[in-house]
């Protein structure tokens, strides 16, 4: 398979070698340098574009693979508000999309847990419950993707909550506390080379329930990203990550 890289920075380059390894071909890496002068032509070179770079290209750049019609696997988060848009657009061409805030294997079957956890815990309503979300100090938005997509998943199974609140700390300090009670608090820090670690935290007078991924690695996020790149070729479409990992009700 013939794969071009949106985006080339630690994770680009961790993909690239997985992809490598399994045997594709990296037909074309795009990066600030070179972004502004790509065209459709240059993307069509490829079977599919993997799309990790930043939240304030990634909105751009998804457009520019469905106006060229091909099949672009999105990684990066902060253009969700979007996500209607996109998924006409999609449609109208006839082309094929997979988003995900986190294509590890381990953290998708985290998400799935996950909400089986909070449809059982809304029977016992004197839990309260957080997410705590850790990475690294270069990562550029708080909370994370993941961390909001584990939030949804809370908020979807316990009446207690409907919406969540990021507070962002350096692991002392709180910056804002002010959450209220239907919220959901999503406690962000930053700390140098954590690559990803969530928690989220059911606390009560007689006992705490935590349930915890940790990645050691950006690895799990890449393969996770390739195995996408490979479901998704040859089908047209708007997918999540949930429509290639199918665990069930």
């Amino acid at each position: 398979m013939k794969i071009a890289l949106s985006g080339y920075g630690k994770m680009g380059k961790i993909i690239e070698k997985i992809a490598l390894d399994r045997k594709h071909e990296i037909v074309l890496i795009i990066d600030q340098h070179n972004r502004a002068e790509i065209i459709d032509e240059d993307l069509q070179q490829a079977d599919v574009v993997i799309e990790f770079s930043t939240p304030e290209s990634a909105l751009e750049n998804i457009r520019q693979c469905i106006k060229a019609v091909v099949p672009v696997v999105i990684g990066t988060t902060g253009w969700y508000d979007h996500i209607d848009e996109i998924k006409q657009e999609v449609a109208d061409s006839d082309g094929a999309l997979l988003y995900a805030s986190n294509f590890s294997v381990g953290v998708n079957v985290f998400f799935h847990v996950n909400k089986v956890l909070a449809k059982l815990m809304n029977n016992y309503p004197y839990y309260e419950v957080q997410v705590e979300e850790i990475h690294h100090t270069q990562k550029l938005d708080a909370p994370s993707g993941t961390a909001i997509t584990i939030a949804e998943g809370i908020i979807n199974g316990l009446d207690a909550k409907q919406e969540w609140k990021n507070v962002l700390t350096d692991g002392t300090t709180v910056v804002d506390d002010t959450v209220k009670n239907n919220q959901l608090l999503i406690e962000s820090l930053r700390i140098e080379n954590v690559p990803g670690t969530h928690t989220v935290m059911y606390d009560s007078e007689v006992d705490s329930i935590e349930f915890k991924h940790t990645a050691h690695n950006r690895n799990g996020f890449a393969l996770g990203a390739v195995l996408a790149a490979e479901w998704l070729h040859g089908k047209t479409g708007f997918y999540t990550v949930q429509d290639m990992f199918n665990f069930g009700a």
